[in-house]
């Protein structure tokens, strides 16, 4: 497997409850995971792993804010609703697409886009 030098590799996520959040973005997203015991869990992705999850007392949030990509923006929208995350800005546009964002059931705000 070929990496790019200095390009964003793995994104690792801390939960306040490992089954939940496992639970949370299997459901809405369809993510599978390797698991390393009770406080840790690698979010698969075809070639290896794209991050992970690792149990931690509290969140903070306000950092970076990771964006997924999604082809059908209102499906995702519904599938993070149902899986009990909280939208936090509703759909709306930007030059080259529409997204909305959302808060984990840890407290992880995250936005999903897709193109117009």
């Amino acid at each position: 497997m070929s990496r790019l030098n200095h390009a964003i590799d793995y994104i690792e996520f801390c939960v306040t409850d490992m089954a939940r959040a496992k639970r949370f973005y299997a459901d809405a997203f369809s993510w599978e995971f390797n698991d390393y015991g009770p406080e840790y869990a690698g979010i698969r992705k075809p070639d290896g792993e794209a991050g992970g999850l690792r149990v931690a007392p509290k969140v903070v949030t306000g950092g970076p804010l990771v964006i997924l990509y999604s082809s059908d923006l209102e499906r995702s929208l519904e599938s993070v609703r149902a899986a009990g995350g909280r939208i936090t800005l509703e759909p709306f546009r930007f030059p080259g697409g529409r997204r909305f964002q959302f808060l984990d059931p840890s407290g992880n705000e995250l936005a999903v886009w897709a193109e117009n």
